[in-house]
């Protein structure tokens, strides 16, 4: 271990994935020296874990890069040394190119080969520069240290499946984070017991298509998603569960059963849609009608009545016709989500989306998207005042923005906000829901609640 603690800074771009990316990167590199910084201009070494799923992600990551440059030359100046390294789905994409357009990069590393981040770092510091973008035969998830205990949090992401094999025509995932691949069963349970021991209560299950998952189950069977909650539900300190991102084909009965089954399966469910028309999800190659969806969302209700239901949903994809994008909003409509995101199409190189004809000129996806995000602000505004006058149970994550002040989610995935001391964070309490904000609810405890067990001291 070195002698003194060098600095490192992580500047995340895009998914929940990239999030717990960068949690394990840092980890990886805490037995070299490295403890991170919010502030890159102190740090020893600047990661940029990027995304490549927005509109000019690569450009993005480049003007990013401009910054670090300038930094890098000032630390430099001051006799400081910089090591920077560009990490994600664009390192993936652009591999040697990084270098040649930013000679400030060291080293470029693809997300499926970040367990071998702190082997590349030490070669780095002799002057070698590094691309990784290749798929690795060997697993990442088993070669990357354990999960570290010592930050004291009351959720956390755990990624369990990578990769699609859906090949949606707008979209680069295939070829960044490659086939579908899911993590066996047992480090899964090992590493959300280690997270519930240092006092995590909440996880939330990642992948590109988390539903698809298909793990070694400890039995020696291959397990389902819905198997794999239903064990995780079983380790007492865990009191929440929940997954993204899903595609509608892979939402089968006993996943859409355990959302009626499992108390600790929190009622929310990211299911993107991408479009309502049929003549647009087979261009988009997606393998269900709006027909299809629907009625899946009607399966779904019935289970579990009061579940929150997010989409993605995008816009101008080729050939979009008026009568396309009106289908778009009638499904929306229709749906009542709680939660959307929603874009431009903007064509990805290499993927089939980029090649077709009838582009939609960019003033009229944007005239589109405006239309859409309105409609979609009032159902969600609709979900969130409907849930005024309730008695919900709340996970308080952390302080709030005014003094006095706690922050919390609840199950719908709503931020929360009441008065109370920090002294409650980490506890999951009934909270009476008084007014709906433009992007959170307010309330205030009940005073007769009960509270599940505190966070623990860090192990």
């Amino acid at each position: 271990m070195p002698q003194s603690r060098r600095k490192l800074h992580i500047k995340t771009f895009g998914c929940q994935m990239n999030a717990y990316d960068s949690e394990r990167m840092a980890e990886a590199l805490a037995p070299a020296g490295y403890e991170t910084t919010e502030a890159m201009d102190g740090a020893d070494l600047v990661i940029l874990n990027t995304c490549h799923i927005r509109e000019k992600a690569a450009e993005k990551v480049y003007s990013q890069l401009g910054r670090v440059r300038k930094n890098k030359q000032a630390r430099t100046a001051q006799g400081r040394d910089t090591m920077v390294v560009v990490a994600g789905c664009v390192a993936q994409a652009e591999g040697e190119e990084i270098i040649a357009r930013a000679p400030v990069v060291d080293i470029v590393v693809g997300p499926q080969s970040l367990h071998r981040l702190s082997d590349l770092v030490a070669k780095a510091e002799s002057g070698e520069r590094s691309v990784e973008t290749e798929f690795p035969a060997d697993d990442k998830f088993t070669a990357l240290p354990k999960r570290a205990t010592g930050k004291r949090q009351a959720s956390a992401f755990v990624t369990v499946q990578e990769g699609c094999d859906k090949f949606c025509t707008f979209c680069v995932v295939p070829y960044t984070r490659g086939a579908e691949y899911s993590r066996p069963a047992h480090a899964i349970v090992a590493e959300v017991e280690r997270l519930a021991g240092a006092g995590v209560r909440e996880v939330t299950l990642l992948g590109q298509n988390v539903n698809a998952y298909h793990g070694d189950g400890e039995d020696g069977a291959t397990w389902p998603l819905a198997r794999l909650l239903r064990r995780l539900a079983e380790i007492p300190d865990i009191a929440r569960m929940r997954f993204t991102t899903s595609h509608p084909r892979d939402m089968d009965d006993d996943l859409i059963g355990l959302f009626g089954d499992e108390a600790k399966l929190m009622p929310y469910l990211h299911l993107p849609y991408q479009a309502g028309s049929d003549h647009i999800l087979a261009a988009m190659n997606r393998k269900h009608t709006a027909e299809e969806y629907e009625r899946l969302v009607e399966r779904i209700r019935t289970a579990r009545p009061d579940i929150a239901l997010s989409t993605d949903i995008i816009v101008g994809f080729p050939g979009e016709t008026d009568a396309d994008f009106q289908a778009t909003l009638d499904v929306a409509k229709r749906v009542g989500f709680a939660q959307a995101y929603s874009f431009k199409y903007s064509a990805r190189p290499g993927t089939p989306g980029a090649a077709l004809d009838g582009q939609v000129p960019e003033a009229l996806k944007k005239e589109r998207l405006a239309i859409l995000q309105a409609q979609l602000d009032e159902s969600r505004r609709s979900f969130d005042h409907a849930t005024v006058g309730r008695r919900i149970p709340v996970l308080f994550e952390g302080k709030g923005r005014k003094p006095n002040q706690i922050a919390g989610r609840s199950p719908y995935l709503q931020a929360v906000y009441v008065e109370g001391p920090e002294t409650l964070i980490g506890y999951i309490a009934e909270v009476d829901i008084s007014a709906a904000g433009p992007n959170s609810l307010t309330g205030v405890m009940n005073a007769g609640f009960e509270w599940r067990e505190p966070i623990q001291a860090a192990v």
